[in-house]
């Protein structure tokens, strides 16, 4: 069993009886098989205990964590021993899911309805503290019902698996706790910032890395944050002078694109009915064609045309929009280009796939996601901009309190004033650690992988009775969308009747899955197509095999429908 030689190997190479404790806690081989695929349940640990099943002189053996509190640990006095004593109790939770989560004989997820997670503990806030043990039982609680997002047969969300070296930079992080405005308060984080947008905006291809660009709380910001600046370049006054000032602005992006562009004209007060959504063909890609005639449309009505979104990788089907046609348009009306990569982006590190974003270095701004496809723990969303000050004119507001102009240092490091945030999380050294670890090409490998298999189940189920592909061709990125149709509708004649059974199907096998805790992938409908299987592949701890287990899971659930 693999956690088995996981402890093994711990108990000899880890200091401080660690890995002995960590088997102790997983009770590896000890645990009873369940009738049901992977269905064992995560061991329990009494707190206050060393775990090593034996006579020892652990500290932790000494410390009754049901008669501390909170204000026991520092900075109480003589709060040391107790201190890394509740932490290495914290830690080997931890390390006993780590290794939990990458094992295939446990469960994705063990699930339970609201109501019934809601009364199986006591998650109510209430005037009096808790003790540490309390605190020790609600942190095994909480991650036993947690999702296993690091399985590796979690394929639910675009954001999947758990990088060791970017879980360790994530604890050193919350370690340093600061926060990202000023270089005095965080020095170190605000030169890797700096270091790691310049090579970023170096393989889009802009000209020696120049430009801007900032680590925002996820794609639909980053994305905002592109549409904030678009409006800013063409209407400077509006900063000051508000939406009255201009005339009707009007964005423009594809129907396959992802809801965050309509939610950032809402949020800008552009509104959702200046965004024109352009079609895409049969694969999802914006077709530039009708892109121009919109525009021309709105300029006949006196709109302004000021924003273009062109999507790499598509949130359903992973489709790549056209760039360089997209950027000819843009250039001929003058009109900002933004590229959300969200998903896509991170195929620039692959030298293998890197042409499906050809064009991307025209964009004027570009949205890249490592904590999806380099599977950098969450949050991790960069936004780049090419060109430089830009960011800082829209939103510098002079806080004298924090962007003092006789500081001693060189002030361009004080990057809080052009975020739209004032307290803004460090999200760098999670990237900056693991690209050091891995190196451009460990990253190219992962993903390069990742594609592997993507194509591996397209080839298995393109031609495979029970399937259907929802799109003709090979997918461009990850996404693998299809339709598994069960024995009992197979042959049905009547169409309507047929898509409307169908239509069912994906929801009932989800739901099922979820219930077992095998497997976990995502469903949806598309425009005028019913419920379909979207698969989608970031999680670097999967397998062929991994593959072949979701086919013949879907088919074990699916058969009687």
């Amino acid at each position: 069993m693999e956690a088995r030689a996981w402890c093994q190997a711990a108990a000899q190479k880890l200091s401080g009886g660690i890995g002995s404790k960590l088997c102790a806690l997983l009770n590896v081989g000890e645990v009873e098989k369940p009738a049901e695929p992977g269905a064992k349940q995560p061991p329990q640990t009494a707190a206050g205990t060393c775990g090593c099943n034996k006579s020892c002189n652990c500290t932790k053996a000494a410390v009754v964590f049901s008669d501390l509190y909170s204000t026991d640990l520092l900075p109480a006095t003589d709060g040391d021993t107790k201190t890394m004593t509740f932490l290495q109790e914290v830690v080997d939770i931890l390390l006993a899911y780590i290794v939990e989560s990458f094992d295939r004989e446990t469960k994705v997820i063990d699930f339970h309805y609201p109501n019934e997670l809601l009364q199986m503990n006591n998650w109510e806030l209430q005037d009096e503290p808790a003790t540490l043990d309390d605190i020790l039982i609600s942190c095994r609680a909480t991650l036993k019902y947690a999702i296993k997002t690091a399985h590796p047969r979690y394929f639910n969300q675009l954001s999947t698996g758990l990088d060791m070296v970017g879980l360790a930079a994530d604890w050193l992080t919350s370690t340093a706790n600061t926060n990202m405005f000023t270089y005095e308060v965080a020095p170190v984080f605000v030169l890797l910032e700096y270091v790691t947008l310049k090579k970023m905006r170096e393989i889009i291809g802009w000209t020696d890395g120049r430009g801007d660009g900032i680590f925002s709380p996820g794609g639909a910001i980053s994305n905002m944050y592109a549409m904030l600046l678009a409006r800013f370049k063409m209407f400077p006054e509006v900063k000051e002078k508000g939406m009255s000032s201009v005339p009707r602005l009007v964005a423009f992006t594809s129907e396959h694109s992802h809801f965050s562009i309509k939610k950032g004209a809402a949020a800008l007060g552009i509104g959702t009915e200046s965004v024109i959504c352009i079609k895409a063909d049969e694969s999802g890609k914006l077709i530039p064609a009708d892109l121009e005639r919109r525009i021309l449309e709105a300029k006949q009505k006196g709109f302004v045309p000021f924003f273009v979104s062109a999507t790499a990788g598509t949130t359903v089907y992973g489709a790549f929009d056209p760039l360089i046609a997209i950027s000819d348009i843009c250039k001929k009306y003058n009109i900002w280009m933004h590229v959300d990569g969200a998903w896509g982006g991170s195929l620039l590190m692959s030298r293998r796939h890197r042409w499906k974003l050809d064009g991307v270095e025209r964009a004027n701004s570009v949205t890249w996601n490592p904590h999806k496809m380099m599977s950098v723990p969450l949050q991790c969303s960069a936004l780049l901009v090419r060109e430089e000050g830009l960011m800082q004119n829209c939103n510098q507001m002079h806080a004298c309190y924090l962007f003092q102009q006789d500081k001693h240092y060189d002030l361009s490091y004080d990057t809080g004033d052009k975020a739209l945030q004032c307290g803004r999380h460090v999200d760098i050294f999670k990237l900056w650690l693991m690209w050091r670890a891995k190196g451009t090409i460990g990253f190219e490998a992962q993903i390069d992988k990742c594609l592997e298999l993507s194509e591996y189940l397209y080839n298995k189920i393109k031609d495979r009775e029970g399937y259907e592909m929802v799109f003709d061709g090979k997918p461009q990125h990850t996404n693998v969308c299809f339709w598994y149709l069960p024995p009992g509708i197979r042959y049905m004649e009547d169409k309507e009747e047929r898509k409307k059974h169908l239509h069912k199907v994906a929801p009932v096998i989800k739901a099922r899955m979820m219930e077992y805790g095998t497997t976990m992938v995502s469903y949806q409908p598309q425009g005028d197509k019913v419920n379909f299987f979207r698969m989608v592949i970031s999680n670097p701890a999967a397998t062929f095999e991994d593959i072949d287990f979701l086919i013949e899971e879907i088919e074990r659930l699916g058969q009687d429908l």
